[in-house]
């Protein structure tokens, strides 16, 4: 082995992996070094690694390797649940009493034995913070005021939640498997605190879980690195992770092939039709519950108007972008609840009919159209589809300001309801219809202090009686029943809502022919790390 690459091993294995890219390029080194797996994402939409903020992509797989929760669901069969930190649960005869034994022998990163305080203190913060993904635990009725009450310890191991209504045990055990459900170590973490921030401005960027991974460090835009947990109930099989933000498709494709790379999480879809007969590489896929959507703000006064929200509907060529741009990593789908969901519509009544579009912007009073601000990550896939839907609606009058910019941007400006159309990504939370019903359907409080601000607030889309019939639907205990009402609204949502529902990601990553145990989760934060390994 030549001294430069001797020294390379030892510099990445403590952290070279800082480099530049541009470094990257120039060192041409044929591969990684052991027990270092280095992928190739791009990881821009991070904006927070709290598991009580983080509410992204990649946010959301970091916290899925680096925490664990009372439940999850397998990737094999994501329908069922299965104990994580939680050993056994019971429900009251009422439906309102929740009770959870923790498995004995859980460890935190610190070394330190997992308790049900830690637990307490976890869902408490969720709830004291409010942070984005809160809604999903605040919908059992906790709140500030009165979660030492609804949620406590009754010894070391014993964990008793109480809801404010009858709630539906699955129901909740797949709310409390989400993202936003990671235990956090108290005595790490309230250690941390700086005012009332319960630790959170440390969070961001560290970590105190018992996952399979600890975080060392995230730079923004630029890279993530984690450690292997010593105290990990199953040690993971490779001791270092390192993610590189590499925005380019096609140097995410060079640095696979020059062996600078493990994996490649971003590659196009001519790309993996070009590595997939090639026997130094393995192509993995899986159908994500993850959408991708343009959000039409309704304080915008055209885009306010039904007419205008079909007409952009119908002026989208779904067909020719998901065959021209992604055909491997899209489908098209048009509903809010993603193939694979329960209750999950998968017609398609929307095609490209310029027609019908003109004819429906005469009727809003815009024959000539009208000006539009257009959000969108300018990264590929989605900077090309946006051009493409620009092209699109240009053909019926609409003309958009195109203002593409990195995708944390993106989702921190729609958060504050400041977009006109914003081209987006949205993958569920825990596998349950309920899960996008609420965000896309319901928006019980439409001001700007708003304790629930969902997909349909941020769109600033004001609709009591659909929130009323969201909320009727997760309520209904008949299983046939229950699905046929989000069928039902599903049909509604896509005659009037304010959201174009477009494709369905199909994930795909690009692993070296030595790379095993790579797994890809139906949601993001089901995509494991842990049995990664190399030759």
């Amino acid at each position: 082995m030549t001294t430069k690459l001797t020294r390379r091993d030892a510099m990445l294995a403590a952290g070279a992996a800082f480099l530049p890219w541009d470094g990257l390029i120039r060192a041409a080194w044929a591969q990684t070094p052991p027990g270092v797996i280095v992928m190739a994402k791009q990881i821009d939409d991070i904006t927070s690694l709290d598991p009580a903020e983080s509410f992204e992509y990649t946010g959301g797989e970091i916290c899925g390797n680096v925490y664990q929760k009372l439940v999850t669901t397998p990737n094999e069969e994501p329908s069922r649940l299965v104990g994580d930190l939680a050993e056994n649960w019971t429900a009251s005869a009422d439906a309102k009493t929740f009770t959870f034994t923790l498995k004995a022998g859980q460890r935190f990163a610190s070394g330190q034995a997992v308790t049900a305080d830690d637990v307490v203190y976890s869902f408490q913060r969720v709830v004291a913070l409010n942070k984005s993904p809160a809604f999903i635990i605040n919908q059992f009725g906790f709140t500030k005021d009165n979660m030492a009450q609804t949620i406590r310890a009754t010894d070391p191991r014993t964990v008793v939640l109480t809801t404010a209504e009858p709630t539906a045990t699955s129901f909740l055990l797949y709310c409390l498997s989400a993202a936003v459900g990671s235990i956090v170590e108290k005595a790490v973490v309230s250690g941390r605190a700086q005012g009332d921030d319960w630790g959170n401005g440390w969070l961001k960027q560290n970590s105190a879980g018992s996952g399979a991974y600890r975080i060392v460090t995230w730079r923004a835009s630029e890279n993530v690195t984690l450690e292997a947990n010593p105290n990990a109930s199953t040690a993971p099989a490779t001791r270092r992770i390192i993610m590189r933000h590499v925005p380019d498709p096609s140097a995410q494709l060079l640095g696979l092939q020059r062996g600078d790379f493990d994996v490649a999480r971003n590659l196009s879809s001519d790309q993996i039709r070009g590595v997939a007969s090639d026997n130094r590489y393995t192509v993995l896929n899986q159908r994500k519950a993850s959408l991708l959507y343009i959000s039409l703000n309704q304080k915008h006064a055209a885009l306010s108007k039904p007419q205008v929200r079909q007409a952009i509907k119908m002026a989208i060529d779904y067909e020719g972008i998901q065959r021209n741009i992604v055909p491997n990593n899209y489908a098209i789908h048009q509903a809010f609840l993603p193939e694979g969901l329960p209750g999950a519509l998968l017609d398609k009544p929307f095609k490209k009919d310029i027609d019908a579009a003109k004819r429906l912007l005469a009727e809003a009073g815009f024959p000539n159209g009208f000006e539009v601000s257009f959000d969108f990550f300018s990264g590929a896939p989605v900077g090309d589809i946006a051009q493409a839907v620009q092209a699109n609606l240009a053909e019926i009058g609409i003309r958009p300001r195109m203002l593409p910019g990195e995708m944390r941007a993106v989702i921190t400006k729609t958060r504050a309801r400041q977009h006109d159309m914003a081209l987006l990504r949205w993958g569920s939370d825990y596998f349950d219809p309920h899960s996008n019903a609420e965000a896309f359907s319901m928006n019980p409080d439409n001001g700007e202090d708003a304790r629930n601000k969902t997909l349909a607030w941020r769109a600033s889309w004001e609709i009591p009686e659909l929130t009323q019939r969201t909320l009727a639907a997760v309520r209904e205990t008949d299983a046939e029943k229950r699905i046929t009402m989000y069928e039902e609204l599903q049909r509604e949502h896509q005659r009037v809502s304010p959201f174009v529902m477009m494709l369905q990601e199909l994930e795909v990553a690009v692993v070296r022919a030595n790379v095993r145990g790579m797994k890809i989760g139906v949601l993001s934060d089901r995509t494991n790390y842990a049995a990664i390994a190399k030759a």
